[in-house]
Formats: structure tokens, C-alpha cells, sequence
């Protein structure tokens, strides 16, 4: 049966990283939001314009990962997930196409989390979090129930 890894947690927590090993270890397709995010508009896009940006990216991913998901490859989604409602909705639509959804939540503490951001904004390539950003993003993420069953991995 074809699997969708969604994986959720709030910035920093090591979503981008769990989702390359789960990448290479199930022989499946990776999205990656900040990646496209950081190849398509430069690794800081303007803030005025992100929201923009943001759904132009999240349209065109969810158009292509269903479709692959229905021509029988093993998704990795590496959307955030930070609503309860984003991963219903995902969860729906895997099932309609007879997949299994597997949830993991990336349990991170918040200091441990800046700490990665810091790290990542000072290398090449990763999309740019302004610590007043991630000040602002960090309480939005909504943490799964228990009755979504993640996985849960402390970070």
C-alpha cells in the first residue's frame, strides 16, 4: 500500500532533516516547502509578498503530490502541517486515493529550536527565518492530538 509521511512540527524542529532520511529509506518522493520557497523567490523573499508566495507554492505542491500518490510512489510531505485542519484535509485525500497516512510530530523545545534557525539562516541555500519571525510563527503551530496518532519524535 502507497504511504504519505506527513510530518508536522513548529519551526526548527528538524522537519527538512527527518524528511530527507525518510526520503532515502523509503525509496519516495520528497516536498519540501522552504526548498521551493528558497529556490523560486531567493532565500529571504520579501515579507509583503510572502503570504503570495507561500500559496503559489502550496497550490502547485498539493496538485502534484496526489497525482503521484496515485500513480503508486511513497510521498514524504514536508509542509509544516501546523494546523489540525491541514492534515485532515491531507489525511482525506489520501485515503481517497487508498493510501496510508503516517503522522510525525517533530517535538522540539523553543530554545533548541531558535538554536537550529540561527544555525540554518548562517548557511547557503535554506530559506531565511528572521528571529522576529520566528517570535512571531513559533506559538501558531497547533501539536497533534493524541487521537491523530503521530509519531512522535522529540527533537
Amino acid at each position: 500500500m502507497r504511504t504519505v509521511h506527513m510530518i508536522c512540527g513548529p519551526l526548527g524542529s528538524g522537519k527538512t532533516t527527518l524528511a530527507r532520511r525518510l526520503e532515502e529509506e523509503n525509496a519516495a518522493i520528497r516536498f519540501t516547502h522552504d526548498e521551493w520557497m528558497a529556490l523560486l523567490y531567493g532565500q529571504d523573499p520579501p515579507g509583503d509578498r510572502f503570504p503570495e508566495y507561500f500559496l503559489r507554492i502550496s497550490t502547485l505542491i498539493n496538485s502534484i503530490w496526489p497525482k503521484c500518490l496515485e500513480l503508486g510512489l511513497d510521498i514524504i510531505l514536508d509542509l509544516n502541517y501546523w494546523r489540525r485542519s491541514q492534515r485532515d484535509e491531507a489525511r482525506g485525500i489520501v485515503a481517497a486515493r487508498g493510501g496510508t497516512a503516517i503522522l510525525y510530530w517533530l517535538d522540539c523545545s523553543k530554545t533548541a529550536a531558535s538554536e537550529r534557525i540561527q544555525k540554518r539562516n548562517a548557511g547557503a541555500g535554506a530559506l531565511f527565518i528572521a528571529p522576529a519571525t520566528f517570535e512571531l510563527l513559533w506559538p501558531q503551530f497547533e501539536p497533534p492530538g493524541t487521537d491523530e496518532a503521530p509519531r512522535i519524535i522529540h527533537a
